[in-house]
């Protein structure tokens, strides 16, 4: 008989706790398990997930950072955050917390700190069914320095029955082989953008036979080899120079890095459906560098997010890309 994930009533699985913290988790799943699993639809993070990191780092809500901050997931303020500031001691003393209007708003920058953050990139690849394949990855991503982080989330899932909110349920309850549906979700950010960078045949560009051309965003490239410099591969396409680094907003010629993307088109105003931010994964990135890797062209980016070309950008730091 395939079991439900929901048939066994979650007061059952609760029995072990005290009725004062019975009613306090209690209260918070009830309370925040609707945003968890519209977040999950959105973003595709496990509802499970999200509730199970919730009632871990928040106490059940009842953290002063989440009852002062409204911050249930302890997202620090990186340079980029412009909101209201909450302070308290952690990795180093008095660090600088985000103080959210309200929990939705801590809930939708938890969902987006995974799904946009390069090191998280390889969970959405999973089943949005596979809790457990989600809180392993997630200490294997160094989401938290706990050795026992994974096994807190799966005993936390387990013991509240939390997989209920990543189905949809069917609609009859009695029929022992009703399966539930998992929640649709959007595709995973390295598939669309996979998608998006995809090698073609094009008689349209003259490159030789030891290029290949590509398309990211809709821009058709090549990437640099050793020896390479703007000006060539500009006469090598019937461009002029001045063409070739108004594509690649530059301003200047010089060599071209081996792999480098070069665009032999304009880029897009802004990116692909689905890569709707990237934030920062390490100090040293640049407007630059995020313009060429999506194809978005650099003034685009530097309208849509209010920055400079020359801005500096730090680890964690959020860039819109649409």
């Amino acid at each position: 008989m395939k079991r439900l994930a929901f048939a066994i009533p979650l007061a059952a699985a609760l029995l072990s706790l005290s009725g004062a913290e019975l009613s306090d988790y209690e209260k918070y799943i009830e309370q925040y398990s609707p945003t968890a699993v519209s977040e999950m639809r959105r973003t595709g993070v496990p509802a499970s997930i999200t509730l199970a990191q919730g009632l871990i780092e928040s106490g059940a809500g009842r953290s002063r950072m989440a009852t002062v901050a409204n911050n249930h997931f302890g997202i620090k303020c990186h340079n980029d955050w412009r909101g209201r500031r909450y302070y308290q001691d952690d990795d180093a003393k008095n660090e600088c917390f985000r103080h959210y209007k309200n929990a939705s708003e801590s809930f939708k920058d938890h969902s987006d700190f995974l799904r946009y953050r390069d090191r998280y990139r390889f969970l959405f690849d999973l089943k949005p069914t596979d809790y457990k394949g989600w809180a392993r990855g997630l200490k294997k991503a160094g989401y938290a320095t706990d050795p026992k982080y994974a096994d807190k989330l799966i005993a936390t899932i387990e013991k509240y029955d939390l997989t209920r909110f990543d189905t949809n349920r069917p609609k009859d309850l009695s029929s022992p082989d009703t399966e539930p549906e998992p929640i649709a979700v959007p595709p995973s950010p390295s598939r669309i953008e996979s998608e998006d960078n995809v090698e073609f045949d094009s008689e349209e560009f003259s490159v030789g036979l030891s290029r290949k051309l590509f398309k990211t965003n809709g821009a058709v490239y090549i990437t640099g080899a050793e020896g390479d410099t703007y000006g060539s591969l500009a006469r090598a396409n019937d461009l002029f120079t001045s063409e070739i680094l108004k594509f690649n907003d530059l301003d200047s010629d010089g060599a071209v890095p081996a792999g480098a993307k070069v665009y032999l088109q304009p880029k897009k105003q802004k990116a692909a459906k689905g890569l709707d931010k990237y934030i920062v994964e390490a100090n040293g990135e640049s407007l630059h560098d995020i313009s060429q890797r999506f194809g978005v062209k650099l003034a685009a980016l530097v309208k849509i997010n209010g920055l400079q070309k020359s801005s500096t950008l730090g680890e964690g730091d959020t860039v819109l890309l649409r």
